[in-house]
């Protein structure tokens, strides 16, 4: 059991440890979603959401099969609890906002294999979190992959207003934005000691 403070489980999660920029995990909606800052924001805030489910049910999830002795089914057992939260939200942002939902096309389905929300389920189970430390870590890991995604968005929609060389547009200016954000979260590593 770790007797780290939940308010630095958040900040760790959220600035120092970055999902997206200091582990990179989560670059597949983060590169995809990232075009939008409505968009971006509103992604972050279903990815946000699918976390602190996963996390309660991982949670869970954890204590049930330590009891029953069968802690090998982990992975499998979150990767279920993921599909299924992925589903409601998926139906819940199609009936109160159709535009959102065809907005995040296929990005939206692909939350249930996004690696940062299993990832916040593995490594809170591997950290030993109690229950708040948990809710506080998964709260941390989804306000930092917002953080990252709207950043990300806000620089994108600058530069459309750029002249950018024709060399680096697209995708390879997009790749060197990421690079650059990344190693000015690289600069939060200071904080945690």
């Amino acid at each position: 059991m770790t007797t780290a403070s939940s308010m630095s489980i958040f900040l760790n999660a959220a600035l120092i440890n970055n999902f997206v920029l200091a582990m990179f995990l989560g670059i597949c909606p983060f590169l995809g979603v990232s075009a939008k800052l409505d968009t971006a924001l509103r992604m972050g805030g279903a990815v946000s959401f699918v976390m602190l489910v996963s996390s309660i049910c991982a949670y869970g999830i954890n204590k049930a099969l330590i009891i029953i002795g069968a802690p090998y089914l982990q992975l499998i057992a979150y990767i279920v609890v993921i599909a299924s939260s992925v589903q409601l939200v998926e139906m819940i942002i199609k009936k109160f906002s159709p535009a959102l939902f065809r907005a995040l096309g296929i990005f939206l389905p692909l939350i249930t294999t996004n690696c940062a929300i299993l990832g916040v389920a593995l490594f809170q189970t591997a950290k030993q979190y109690d229950f708040v430390q948990s809710l506080s870590y998964a709260a941390g890991a989804g306000v930092g992959f917002t953080i990252a995604l709207v950043l990300m968005a806000g620089m994108r929609e600058r530069l459309e207003l750029s002249s950018v060389s024709s060399v680096v547009q697209g995708a390879a200016v997009t790749l060197i934005l990421a690079g650059i954000l990344s190693m000015a979260f690289m600069g939060f590593a200071g904080m945690a000691s």
